[in-house]
């Protein structure tokens, strides 16, 4: 098979290299996982192989990441919003409706967000060697110590240009001489040092746990049962996690899907992809949930009357509505001294937060703003769920001037450069549990 015409498209002012092979009757989106690169993939039989047996029975459609490989490197590290956005991008621009989305690795959080957003154009979620949360905690003992992040950042700086992590990324292929000089290739020619350790840095900071009991589509897990990179229980907290899940625990150590038992691989995904699959219900969504609130409305609207009130009142929903539009949000309602909307991306809300602030200040008034991203029930023109309520309560006790979010919306736009200062643990009523809040800086 000859390696396919890499193509080019846009999302935002960014350049994102894709490929599409095979004529199968349904689309399978390929979501890299640390580094990839178009070309280089097609000098390496063992990619070839497993390419060519994807596009036995289906349509793939393969891509580089925002600042990797053939794809535009000025942008710097991408986050797992920007990634999904590239992925929408992409099926768009090769008239994929809807496709089954395979992210090994690192790629594996961006599916479950993709998923779980987008389940309108997700047929299946497929992740091999992947993980819901880097870091190891106190609910998650299955994560990186960060101690061996900074091991493994050491490492790239002292060895960098050479097989790096072979030994532990393929094991089976770590002492073939062919095999490592294109491993050493292939990692040059995808990203650079410093955007290779940013990358790493990144990935560290990933927790899409709680996006798991929202996912709503046939879902595949497949993970090495000797995995080094990422270990095995990780895909079985997967499986625990999402319901209806099957995993494929692998005879292997290889974390590569290429390498190892890639016949297996094939026939799950075959299996995955042309089983019959149960219907599910597209109304339900995650989506970050934000809310603004006027301070004092109610001692402003006394002390101006309600004709002064009811334009000042205008003039701000205009203001707010003209930054949903610039970040693509979209209104709900009105709530009378505030306005309730929805993203389908964390990043832009609180990109719209901040706005919002700037746009308040200019015209004289303090408003409060809250957010929090979880799973909402679309009936008709009404938007239901706990997120909602839990958004508001966030909302309710910021102060003026502040754009507060919760937990899951810090842990979502990991790598995004936001600050966030901690306004720690709260009650919020009608809700349960304690909700760590943080305010944006």
């Amino acid at each position: 098979m000859l390696a396919p015409e890499t193509r080019y498209t846009w999302s935002g002012d960014i350049s994102i290299a894709y490929q599409v092979f095979g004529d199968g009757p349904r689309d399978l989106v390929i979501v890299p996982g640390w580094l990839s690169n178009l070309d280089l993939f097609w000098e390496e039989p063992n990619f070839v192989r497993f390419f060519e047996g994807l596009a036995s029975f289906c349509r793939v459609i393969l891509f580089d990441k925002r600042g990797t490989g053939l794809s535009d490197r000025s942008c710097g590290v991408s986050t797992l919003e920007e990634r999904m956005d590239d992925v929408r991008a992409v099926m768009d621009a090769v008239g994929s409706e809807k496709a089954s989305l395979f992210g090994y690795s690192e790629g594996g959080p961006m599916c479950i967000l993709f998923a779980t957003t987008h389940p309108d154009r997700t047929d299946s979620l497929i992740v091999a060697g992947s993980y819901a949360c880097s870091q190891i905690c106190d609910e998650y003992p299955h994560g990186k110590d960060p101690e061996q992040t900074r091991t493994f950042l050491d490492l790239m700086r002292d060895e960098w240009g050479g097989p790096i992590f072979l030994d532990v990324i393929a094991p089976s292929m770590a002492a073939d001489p062919r095999f490592r000089q294109w491993w050493s290739k292939f990692v040059r020619g995808s990203a650079s040092l410093s955007t290779a350790a940013d990358l790493t840095l990144f990935g560290s900071e990933i927790d899409v746990r709680p996006l798991l009991p929202s996912v709503q589509v046939p879902t595949l897990i497949l993970h090495a049962k000797d995995d080094l990179v990422r270990h095995i229980d990780e895909g079985r907290f997967l499986a625990r996690s999402i319901a209806g899940a099957h995993l494929v625990e692998l005879e292997t150590t290889d974390h590569l899907p290429s390498v190892g038992c890639p016949e297996q691989i094939l026939a799950e995904i075959q299996r995955t992809m042309t089983g019959q699959h149960q219907s599910h219900d597209v109304d339900r969504v995650v989506s970050t949930v934000l809310f603004t609130d006027i301070v004092d409305s109610t001692r402003l609207a006394a002390e101006l009357g309600n004709t002064r009130w009811r334009d000042l009142l205008d003039v701000h929903n205009t203001a707010v509505r003209r930054e949903l539009q610039v970040y693509r949000g979209r209104e709900v309602k009105s709530t009378g001294d505030g306005i309730h909307a929805v993203f389908d991306g964390p990043a832009r809300a609180i990109q719209c937060g901040k706005a919002i602030q700037q746009a308040m200040q200019a015209i004289g008034l303090s408003v409060r703003v809250g957010m929090h991203t979880g799973e909402c029930e679309i009936r008709r023109d009404e938007i239901e769920g706990v997120a909602i309520h839990i958004a508001a309560r966030v909302s309710a006790i910021a102060k003026q001037g502040e754009v507060l979010v919760s937990q899951t919306v810090r842990d979502l736009v990991a790598g995004s450069g936001f600050e966030f200062e901690d306004r720690g643990l709260h009650r919020l009523r009608g809700v349960p549990e304690e909700w760590r809040i943080l305010a944006v800086a």
